[in-house]
């Protein structure tokens, strides 16, 4: 072996590998892609020299798609999306990218997968084994393993090479395809109605759902809703007051309040018929503010938005950019626990020589046992809590103080606590309990270098217990309940990670989506309001009973992921579930689809009424029974010429079974009753009606009957021939009647010849053709 391939997820990050791993000493040549660059040098790798080519991607590299029929909007009722033949692509954009691989693919013998250490970095991975091994199949594949991007980090990676984790991919791709199902058939169906319906408002709007941001925006909405539907109440309080000296000390009521104002009213009578207090204990004890938890994904983002007001997505975007810098650990963690092995003292040792933290950092060291980290409870057993790598005083805007931030929360969380001393003074008036307490401080400790937390001394005087004062007033005070606030991108990001939206690597991701659909708005003070689109939306799918805006059933497939990536549960099961699930779901939510119109019309205006065949051409058609061929649904779908109808497999263009039913067939729907004989159950019952003269004397024009095979007299009426498994061939031979029709079942209608022109447009299939289950 002696070249070897290596693949970062992004150039900055194979720049910065590639100067560690080279000594500074690599050489740099071009790709195909400008903004990929390559890096070759000499490095000592399985035992042996060999000349590492070390480049990258950006981001992913394949994206996933509808097959060619499927793509344009039109093309389909978007019920059929949950079934319809997906396929991986390389988008132009990523072309040369992929070029540049494979050329340098067929040269080396190994090829080493340096992308991010998580769920979507494994799963860029694996695209870019796919594209290196299709040109070389007999590739070694391996994979780093890395935090940071550090010299002792990198090393460590090269001396620990291991297999690539194909069941963390397995998750992505499970996400990829449900988020592509799931988004395009709801965005579909949304848009082309509402588009309809309130063309006004909405003529050239995209009105998007995703499994994730609707969660999102449900949370948004549900807390405008309990604002707009708190009822304020009257409060009543007492509270005692006592001037000494210039200070004036107020003691609160251990009642609290009251809502009834005569309770309140007598008992403050009471107390003002002997207002004298009586101190009943003076308690002094320790009092502990804790230094922060080690910094996790989530804790980064709700603090940067909270304290330094940087937006979740600005907030992530810098992180990355300081981590492939080699500033900053990896950014996207859940862990806030350091590990034993992860060495802080050296980390903080780097820091010393800030001029605005230097001493702190010195002081950290000097402290009994060292570097001393509060420790969290979680860990994702992947990557260590964000913390700083190397020392820098060049970083300047945003960049410099979210670094400023990271470095501070480090070393707070590495120091000691806050500790003070909290005196606190009972007092009885006429057998009413009220209380006040003060604060010293002791040792700032923690405060001394982390400025986000705040903790202020409050001095009282000396009380002695037993003692008595008179009060310099006591007074009865009303006040109302105050309604909930909006909420914050910070509070939403906590909603988010409780109810299991999305990831921590996600987050901000469908935040942002619903501030760029202009589902959501910004007030003044960057709390979250609701937009009349999004309101109506979220009202419309709660009305149908339907909690499409709460967050149970994205939670359920993010816990169904993270066992697909721990290779807990399959791929395919989990996949084939949430879909059958979601599809469910949407086909009720079209059957009251009126109820989304009737929603949004207090926002939008009145809904446009729209024809009969509108209403039908919106209609989710509904399965008649299982494709004998590949198992999936056959429903009715129109002729694009004419008002006949046909029976066709969801899965056209790769299964092409079908049912033609002649001209003489005026209107063909399903019927809600089952043939109790065909199989696989259920076979739906259709309604026909026919033309008149066109069936035999004594025969009905309307009926039901059963197409799967069993009744004689249908298939007579209808001029359907059944072929043999296997028969293959041209033409319309192809078996009599006498066929088990459990066994086979594929039709074609006789249909006259001059028809099939018309035909071939219009999917799945010609007449004229036959099939071979």
């Amino acid at each position: 072996m002696n070249r070897v391939l290596c693949v970062a997820e992004k150039n900055d990050a194979a720049k910065g590998i590639s100067e560690i791993m080279s000594n500074g000493r690599s050489n740099r040549r071009e790709g195909m892609s400008k903004f990929n660059k390559i890096y070759e040098y000499e490095y000592h790798l399985f035992g042996q020299n060999v000349t590492v080519t070390m480049t990258s991607v950006s981001g992913h590299l394949l994206g996933l798609e509808f097959k060619a029929p499927f793509q344009k909007w039109h093309s389909c009722n978007p019920v059929l999306l949950f079934d319809a033949e997906v396929e991986k692509y390389c988008p132009d954009n990523m072309m040369q990218i992929k070029r540049t691989l494979e050329r340098e693919a067929r040269q080396c013998q190994a090829l080493v997968i340096w992308t991010d250490c998580d769920r979507e970095g494994e799963n860029i991975g694996f695209e870019i084994i796919d594209v290196c091994k299709a040109v070389r199949p007999n590739l070694q594949v391996f994979r780093a393993k890395f935090s940071e991007i550090t010299p002792n980090s990198i090393r460590r990676a090269c001396e620990t090479l291991m297999a690539p984790d194909a069941n963390i991919s397995d998750a992505v791709d499970v996400r990829q395809e449900l988020d592509l199902r799931i988004g395009a058939s709801f965005t579909r169906f949304q848009t082309l109605r509402l588009q309809k319906i309130f063309p006004e408002s909405l003529a050239n709007q995209l009105i998007s759902y995703g499994s994730c941001q609707f969660p999102t925006l449900g949370f948004v909405v549900e807390r405008f809703k309990a604002i707009q539907a708190f009822i304020p109440e009257t409060f009543y309080k007492i509270k005692v007051l006592h001037e000494v000296e210039e200070d004036t000390v107020e003691f609160s009521w251990k009642r609290n309040r009251l809502f009834n104002h005569t309770a309140c009213l007598v008992l403050y009578q009471i107390c003002m018929e002997d207002p004298i207090a009586t101190i009943t204990s003076v308690t002094s004890k320790p009092k502990s503010k804790w230094r922060p938890l080690p910094l996790d994904t989530v804790e980064l983002e709700k603090l940067a938005s909270r304290k330094l007001r940087i937006s979740a997505k600005e907030t992530m975007k810098i992180a990355e950019k300081l981590y492939t810098q080699g500033y900053i650990s990896y950014p996207r963690t859940e862990t806030n626990i350091f590990p034993q092995t992860l060495a802080l003292g050296p980390l903080v040792e780097q820091q010393i020589q800030s001029p605005n933290w230097g001493t702190f950092a010195q002081r950290v060291l000097d402290q009994p046992g060292g570097p001393n980290p509060r420790q969290g409870k979680k860990s994702d057993q992947a990557h260590p809590p964000i913390h700083p790598t190397k020392y820098s005083n060049t970083l300047q805007g945003n960049e410099g103080r979210l670094y400023e931030f990271i470095v501070r929360h480090f070393l707070a969380c590495v120091s000691q606590d806050a500790l003070g001393q909290e005196t606190v003074v009972d007092i009885d008036i006429a057998q009413e309990k009220f209380s006040t307490s003060g604060l010293m401080i002791i040792a700032r400790n923690y405060l001394d270098v982390y400025p986000y937390d705040k903790w202020n001394t409050k001095l009282i005087p000396v009380y002695e217990q037993g003692s008595q004062f008179q009060p310099s007033a006591i007074e009865m005070v009303d006040g109302q309940t105050s309604p909930p606030q909006l909420l914050t991108e910070a509070d939403l990001i906590s909603l988010m990670e409780k109810h299991g939206i999305g990831t921590d690597a996600t987050h901000a991701e469908h935040i942002e989506t619903i501030k760029s659909r202009m589902y959501v708005g910004l007030t003044a003070d960057q709390r979250f309001l609701p937009g009349e689109l999004g309101m109506g939306l979220v009202e419309g799918y709660n009305s149908m009973g339907y909690e499409m805006s709460k967050p149970n059933l994205r939670a359920e497939l993010e816990a169904d992921l993270k066992l697909v990536s721990e290779g807990r549960k399959d791929k395919q099961s989990v996949l084939q579930h949430h879909i059958q699930k979601y599809k469910t779901v949407f086909i009720e939510s079209a059957r009251k689809a009126k109820k989304l119109d009737e929603a949004l019309s207090p926002y939008l205006g009145a809904a446009q009424e729209i024809t009969e065949e509108e209403e039908q051409d919106m209609e989710i058609p509904l399965p008649v029974r299982k494709c004998p061929n590949c198992g999936r649904d056959m429903v009715l779908k129109k002729k694009r010429e004419g008002n006949g109808k046909y029976l066709s497999c969801v899965g056209f263009p790769a299964c092409k079974t079908a049912v033609w039913f002649p001209d003489t067939a005026l209107e063909v729907s399903r019927d809600n009753s089952v043939c109790s004989t065909c199989q696989p159950h259920p076979v739906h019952m259709l309604k026909f009606k026919f033309r008149r003269g066109s069936l035999p004397p004594m025969m009905p024009l309307e009926f039901v009957g059963c197409i799967g095979g069993c009744d004689e007299t249908l298939r007579e009426v209808l001029d359907l021939k059944y072929l043999r498994a296997g028969g293959g061939g041209g033409g319309a031979g192809g078996g009599g009647r006498g066929i088990d029709c459990h066994k086979v079942w594929q039709t074609y209608s006789c249909a006259p010849q001059d028809e099939f022109a018309d035909l071939l447009a219009d999917p799945p299939t010609s007449p004229a053709s036959q099939f071979k289950v």
